[in-house]
């Protein structure tokens, strides 16, 4: 899926979350109240990064927005771009040290947020400042393109609301997490340079690095589930998604065409139309080309992952189109 940026100059109502206006006056009370306490700001280090969902939107995210820019992004556990794009995130929260703080939505468990957002697919980030959204962009973006976005956030946040967050120290949010040893496992070097791979945005060596360990350990759960987001961005790498869909919409016989858009579907998230669309697939041909689409319809369970519900009920329903 092509990343669509979207403008940073129109300001999505939160109506549905929060009015805009009160949601701003009650983060300025809650600035001027911490300020009168003496707390530190919010923002400071070691809440760069954090966990956000329906139970603390309104303290973290809200109320954090009145002193510092809150980008959220929207992302799926079986999201494979979403594991792309969030390192490169998290990464330059550490770079911007406070001028914004990086808020992960599991849409999964936080269905209310994606509604009230529109967030049609993963991954999908915003912005939050004063109480007030803004979308970004959609998809997995290179380094370069996110930087962008973002400075034009910080300029936004800036010369609109008045806000700049406040400055921390390098390496300060780290400084916790490294006083805590964690034990290596055997496999972590391998898991390393895969993630490492992933980073740089060098597929080949991150599906090597998983083989590698699963040469050694055929049911490694990360290698496989890692091995299979791999091999899926690998495929849609390039891939026109325009005439990909136009492609399947004028042959719903050719299987490779439904095989290829299947991919695109997942990869944007929408999981139960990768299923049915190779199911259907499967319904209607026989011999190679059947056998086709079942060993991509299992490689995108891989994918999502056992035990989603929606894998049990796409097995179900390919043992029907099967038998």
């Amino acid at each position: 899926m092509q990343p669509r940026n979207m403008s940073m100059s129109g300001v999505v109502d939160l109506a549905a979350v929060k009015a805009a206006g009160e949601a701003k006056q009650k983060a300025e009370q809650a600035r001027v109240e911490a300020a009168r306490r003496g707390d530190a700001p919010v923002s400071g280090a070691g809440r760069l990064v954090f966990d956000a969902d329906e139970t603390n939107f309104e303290a973290e995210i809200l109320q954090r927005s009145a002193e510092v820019p809150v980008v959220i992004q929207f992302w799926a556990e079986w999201c494979a771009p979403c594991k792309q794009l969030m390192p490169v995130l998290e990464g330059l929260a550490a770079e911007y040290a406070g001028r914004f703080v990086l808020a992960k939505v599991d849409i999964d468990k936080n269905p209310l947020l994606m509604q009230q957002f529109g967030v049609q697919s993963v991954p999908t980030v915003f912005a939050v400042v004063a109480g007030q959204a803004l979308p970004l962009f959609q998809g997995a973006q290179p380094k370069a393109q996110v930087q962008q976005v973002l400075d034009q956030l910080v300029q936004v946040s800036e010369e609109r609301f008045g806000i700049v967050g406040a400055p921390v120290e390098p390496g300060a949010e780290r400084e916790a997490a490294e006083d805590a040893p964690v034990p290596a496992g055997p496999y972590d070097a391998a898991l390393g340079a895969a993630h490492d791979a992933l980073d740089k945005g060098d597929l080949a060596g991150a599906i090597q690095a998983y083989k590698n360990v699963l040469s050694d350990d055929p049911g490694h759960p990360e290698a496989k589930l890692g091995l299979a987001q791999a091999e899926l961005l690998q495929r849609v790498q390039g891939m026109d998604a325009q005439q990909v869909r136009k492609a399947a919409a004028e042959a719903p016989g050719d299987v490779q065409a439904q095989i290829a858009a299947a991919d695109l579907d997942l990869v944007g998230g929408h999981v139960e139309d990768a299923f049915g669309r190779l199911i259907d697939a499967i319904r209607r041909t026989a011999g190679d080309d059947r056998d086709a689409a079942r060993v991509r319809l299992l490689e995108l369970f891989e994918v999502i992952g056992a035990d989603d519900p929606r894998v049990s009920a796409a097995r179900t329903a390919l043992s029907r189109a099967l038998f």
